[in-house]
């Protein structure tokens, strides 16, 4: 008979491999041992995946008695006499001890989720020239702050990894918590889950929660040493909390992109000017450089949104159109990064900002410098200062709700935005085609009006054929502003949409290590 269990509380799953709940729904489980406080079943909408324990009650069948033994005609009253035993046959006290079973694989019975990690293969902007001819710490295993000591479990060598705890606490599960991240503890539940002295890591070792050292922080594995320069102050504004403002202020310009060359003409690409107000000296960077200072910000800073880049592109990159596109992209990409009191402080971004273009060696010194900072990962964690003394503390239950609104509001914004974009761009095609099509049509009927009148030799018709002939030429020029339009007001409203949508597009990441 299947393995039955009752939801108690509603669950709202957050992570891959989970399933949400429903109070009163009825589960079938897969198994009736929980793994750290998780079990894993199918729901009544036929999802599987794991599921806390403790939100569960599972059910079992009352034991069934023995049927009454069966009487044959043919059977004496008094049965058979027992047979004597086999001369193989030995009492329980003297057979020898079972060989015991071999331990069971890593992960049993539930496979790690997330399956094979395959990074992105992105490549646009020449990154196969010798902007830097060493490798470097980005491109070597475990640079990135990701990897944690493994914690041999104290059961005969199993292969489960775990951390030790002195703590007397609820069980913690694969999400590291004994109820689900961001989620309160079942109420009246609290006491329901099992006292554990272990605390074990996610079964998913690709979650953001992991891969932004958020974790490991939480496991008391941080250890670096926080230098004053790398503190990041969390002050009280008058909307609650906030970065600490930037002393120091200022902008950046992006102008006259220019097509450049290497290696006598072999290899070409777009350089642009940019002019940091703070030092008004001017600098050359690629959008290669762009690329490479995203991803340091992206790797130091899991939980701030670093805005995305304009779209790469390998064809026509070198067309006027896509040059001027990109380099309004990049124009909103720098104001946004110079108005952050974080991102624009940050080291590399200033590395980025004011090294000479000229001098190579002081670039490759920078950008390595930058590549093996340590306060990456769990250590980041360290570096942020929270507010204290009266009125710094914060309400959970307020901190909840206010993320849980959050992530309701950037939701419902991301599909409007994606909503916006596919009718704006599809507004602005038939203005393109469409309707410039269907105005050069009206014109060339008029002219051809006019062609017929002048086969009219009447003085009196000339007048009339010149109206015709103008009126033709209108209609050509009212199409040609159709097709000139969305220049004008669309596309500067989709490329700042398209900056705001890769914010959206970091968000949930973003909630994600905070509930964690």
């Amino acid at each position: 008979m299947a393995l039955r269990a009752r939801a108690l509380y509603d669950f709202r799953s957050e992570n891959p491999g989970e399933i949400s709940l429903r109070e009163h729904e009825m589960l079938s489980l897969c198994s009736e041992q929980d793994i750290e406080g998780w079990l894993e079943g199918v729901n009544s909408r036929g999802d599987r995946g794991l599921f806390p324990a403790s939100y569960v009650q599972v059910i079992r069948a009352p034991a069934a008695e023995p049927p009454p033994p069966a009487r044959y005609a043919n059977v004496p009253v008094g049965g058979f006499e027992p047979l004597p035993p086999p001369a193989s046959f030995k009492p329980a006290a003297q057979q020898p001890p079972a060989e015991p079973f071999p331990p069971p694989p890593a992960g049993y019975p539930f496979p790690p989720y997330g399956g094979s990690y395959q990074p992105s293969q992105g490549s646009d902007d020449d990154w196969d020239d010798d902007w830097d001819d060493s490798s470097t710490v980005a491109d070597e295993p475990g640079a990135l702050g990701s990897s944690y000591p493994d914690y041999e479990a104290a059961s005969g060598g199993a292969s489960g990894r775990y951390r030790l705890c002195t703590r007397s606490e609820p069980s913690l599960g694969p999400r590291g918590a004994g109820h689900p991240p961001g989620h309160p503890h079942p109420p009246g539940g609290g006491g329901a889950a099992k006292s554990s002295a272990t605390v074990s890591r996610n079964l998913n070792r690709f979650s953001t929660f992991v891969k932004s050292g958020g974790e490991a922080f939480v496991l008391g594995e941080a250890s670096g040493f926080v230098k004053d320069g790398d503190k990041l102050c969390v002050v009280l504004g008058p909307r609650g909390p906030e970065w600490q403002e930037n002393p120091y202020p200022f902008q950046c310009s992006i102008e006259d992109p220019t097509k450049q060359t290497k290696f006598k003409g072999m290899k070409s690409y777009i350089a642009y000017k940019l002019v940091p107000s703070h030092t008004g000296q001017q600098v050359h960077r690629r959008y290669k450089h762009f690329d490479w200072l995203y991803g340091r910000l992206a790797e130091k800073f899991p939980v701030i949104s670093v805005p995305h880049l304009p779209e790469k592109q390998a064809t026509g990159r070198f067309e006027e159109d896509f040059i001027s596109k990109r380099r309004k992209g990049l124009a909103w990409w720098m104001d946004h990064m110079c108005s952050h009191p974080v991102l624009a402080q940050c080291d590399a971004f200033q590395h980025f900002l004011t090294c000479p273009s000229t001098d190579e060696k002081a670039w490759k010194q920078g950008k390595r410098k930058a590549e093996k900072d340590e306060m990456v990962g769990a250590n980041f964690f360290l570096t942020i200062s929270v507010p204290t003394g009266p009125g710094a503390s914060l309400d959970l239950q307020e901190v909840e709700s206010q993320v849980d609104g959050f992530k309701a509001f950037t939701k419902k914004m991301d599909e409007s935005a994606l909503q916006l974009n596919h009718t704006a761009n599809e507004f602005a095609r038939k203005q393109v085609t469409g309707f410039k099509k269907e105005y050069q049509k009206v014109g060339h009927s008029f002219k051809c009006l006019s062609q017929a009148f002048e086969l009219d030799q009447q003085a009196f018709s000339a007048g009339l054929n010149q109206a015709i002939a103008f009126t033709a030429e209108a209609y050509d020029a009212i199409g040609d502003l159709f097709a000139d339009q969305p220049r004008q007001d669309l596309d500067p409203v989709m490329d700042l949409l398209a900056l705001y949508q890769g914010h959206l597009a970091n968000f949930p990441d973003i909630i994600h290590v905070q509930k964690g």
